[in-house]
């Protein structure tokens, strides 16, 4: 079956702020078969600047009451999720909500369910598994050119020392940087390392008036999967400097990455996927390198080039519900999956929920349970 040759997959995006704007409604244009019908905002001029003549609708459940809307994005304010997810899926929507899928692990419990039980999908937009960094580590890992991994970094550093008036710096339930970015960072770790048996985090408001947390380090240990194994994740507002994003150490070699993928920085300047040309998009200006050492050498080599690619997030969602909707086998199993899949959602949201336990307990709080 062609996907493709079905009509299109109509979307509704709820809110029009920095996620709607710059990373999903670009992202949903740039791929065929997805076709972007109405956007929820209280701000009207500026979809119009932005998409002219696309409807904007005053209220949510205007798109959640049209039959010929299948796909519901939410790109709101991480504590209205819950209440917006769950009444779409009551209207027979299929959902995509960002990061974080919820404020608690409850509330994703919730929703996992409900979806079930509405025969829908629910996933979460996890766009940092197609950064064209990461996507290049996973290969260097799948490689096995680091040999057996003894330490994974990851930071996400960046500076901005205004503390701006907006719900992710005030103090309300779903702000701060470990619900932020610290979804990020744990979801490629899930996806290279696996659940880790413990993990330990300590958070801090280092900003001057800062109201909620603005750095992070989270250390996890895996020695049950991989004998003394320990990432470290960080994140930080207050890095002039710059750090590796990537430092990842093995028996064998290290993989090293500076810079952030380049996606993000093209979106906000208004490139979109479809219009930038094909051999722009997602190239790395600045490529890992991996590290061995040969006859008392040290060896730098390029590590493998890779491309970032947004919208293959979109690419796979797009498959799974066409495939859902002209589909004739009976059997779900069989049928493609998104790229965040219920499971995962569910570990990702419990992990950021022991996070915040083991803020609070000031100790390590074991994580091994969730493999099951």
């Amino acid at each position: 079956m062609n996907s493709l040759s079905l009509s299109p997959l109509r979307c509704a995006l709820i809110g029009f702020g920095n996620a709607g704007r710059n990373f999903h409604a670009p992202v949903m244009a740039a791929v065929p078969g997805l076709e972007l019908t109405a956007i929820v905002s209280s701000q009207p001029t500026a979809v119009h600047v932005a998409w002219p003549g696309m409807p904007v609708l005053a209220k949510p459940s205007q798109a959640f009451a049209d039959p010929a809307i299948e796909l519901v994005v939410i790109a709101t304010p991480n504590d209205s999720h819950h209440a917006l997810a769950r009444a779409a899926l009551l209207a027979g929507k299929h959902v995509l909500v960002d990061k974080p899928c919820t404020v608690t692990l409850s509330e994703t419990e919730d929703l996992l369910a409900l979806a079930q039980a509405q025969g829908r999908v629910l996933t979460v937009y996890q766009s940092r598994r197609f950064d064209a960094d990461f996507l290049s580590l996973k290969q260097v890992l799948e490689q096995g050119q680091l040999g057996r991994l003894v330490q994974f970094e990851s930071r996400y550093d960046r500076f901005k020392p205004q503390v701006l008036d907006r719900w992710r710096d005030n103090d309300v339930p779903g702000a701060g940087l470990w619900l932020d970015l610290g979804s990020h960072l744990l979801d490629q770790c899930l996806v290279l390392l696996g659940v880790p048996d413990a993990l330990l985090l300590d958070v801090a408001a280092q900003r001057d008036g800062a109201q909620v947390n603005d750095c992070f380090h989270a250390q996890l240990r895996y020695d049950s999967l991989q004998p003394g194994l320990r990432a470290v994740l960080n994140a930080g507002s207050l890095v002039p400097a710059g750090s590796p994003r990537f430092a990842v150490h093995g028996t064998q070699g290290s993989f090293i990455k500076h810079g952030m993928d380049a996606q993000e920085d093209a979106l906000k300047a208004g490139i979109r996927p479809r219009k930038a040309a094909p051999n722009d998009w997602g190239l790395d200006p600045q490529p890992g390198e991996v590290i061995t050492w040969e006859d008392d050498h040290r060896v730098s080599r390029p590590a493998p080039e890779a491309r970032g690619c947004y919208p293959a997030l979109y690419v796979q969602l797009r498959d799974c519900l066409l495939a859902r909707r002209g589909a004739l086998r009976a059997d779900a199993s069989e049928l493609p999956a998104p790229a965040v899949s219920a499971r995962e959602a569910y570990q990702l949201m419990a992990l950021l929920s022991r996070g915040e336990q083991s803020m609070r307990e000031s100790s390590w709080v074991a994580c091994d349970d969730l493999r099951a």
